[in-house]
C-alpha cells in the first residue's frame, strides 16, 4: 500500500507545481522517476516518453500511465494517472469559480506575462538533457530541428512526422542490420 501512495504522491506533486502543460513536466518526471526513485533507468525513460508523444493523449498523462503501467500494472497506470490529474482538475474547478473576479486584473496578467519565458525554458530543458543522453550529435541533430520547423512553419502535422520518423528508423535499423 505504501509503494501505491509513494506513485500518487510522486506524480501529485509533479501535476501541482508544474507549469506550462506536459513538456513542462518532463523534467521533473525524469527527476523523480529515473534519478529519485529508480522506477526506469535513463533509456526506457527515452523510450517512455517517445511512446507517450507518439499515442493520443497528453504527454504527461501518457507518461504517467506508462510509468504506473510498468511498475505496478493497470493498479499503477490508474494510481499515477489519478496523481497527476488531480492537481490540474482542482486548479481548474477553483479558476473557473473565480474566473470572473479575476481575468481582468492587472496584477494576474502580469504574472502570466513573467511565468511565459520559464516555461519556455522548462520545455527547451529536458529537450537538452534528452539529446545529449540519446548521443544526439551532428547530422542525427537534422532530424529533430527539420522535424520542428516543418511541424511550425511547414504546416506538416505532426502524426505525418511521426509516421515519416518510425518509416525512417525501420528502414534505418534493416539497412544497419544488413551491414
Amino acid at each position: 500500500m505504501k509503494h501505491y501512495l509513494d506513485l500518487f504522491m510522486v506524480f501529485f506533486k509533479i501535476g501541482a507545481f508544474t507549469l506550462g502543460g506536459g513538456y513542462a513536466m518532463v523534467p521533473l518526471i525524469q527527476k523523480e522517476v529515473v534519478d529519485n526513485k529508480g522506477w526506469l533507468q535513463k533509456e526506457e525513460f527515452i523510450d517512455t516518453l517517445a511512446l507517450a508523444q507518439s499515442s493520443p493523449g497528453p504527454i504527461a498523462i501518457n507518461t504517467a500511465v506508462f510509468v504506473g503501467f510498468k511498475d505496478s500494472g493497470v493498479l499503477g497506470a490508474l494510481i499515477t494517472t489519478l496523481g497527476s490529474v488531480l492537481p490540474s482538475f482542482t486548479i481548474i474547478l477553483i479558476i473557473a469559480l473565480f474566473f470572473r473576479d479575476i481575468r481582468d486584473n492587472i496584477y494576474v496578467d502580469k504574472a502570466f506575462k513573467g511565468i511565459r519565458p520559464a516555461i519556455v525554458a522548462l520545455i527547451v530543458a529536458p529537450v537538452i538533457t534528452m539529446s545529449k543522453s540519446i548521443g544526439l550529435k551532428s547530422l542525427k541533430l537534422l532530424i529533430p530541428v527539420a522535424s520542428a520547423l516543418l511541424i511550425a512553419y511547414g504546416g506538416i502535422s505532426p502524426i505525418i512526422v511521426i509516421l515519416i520518423a518510425a518509416a525512417g528508423g525501420i528502414i534505418y535499423g534493416k539497412v544497419k542490420e544488413g551491414k
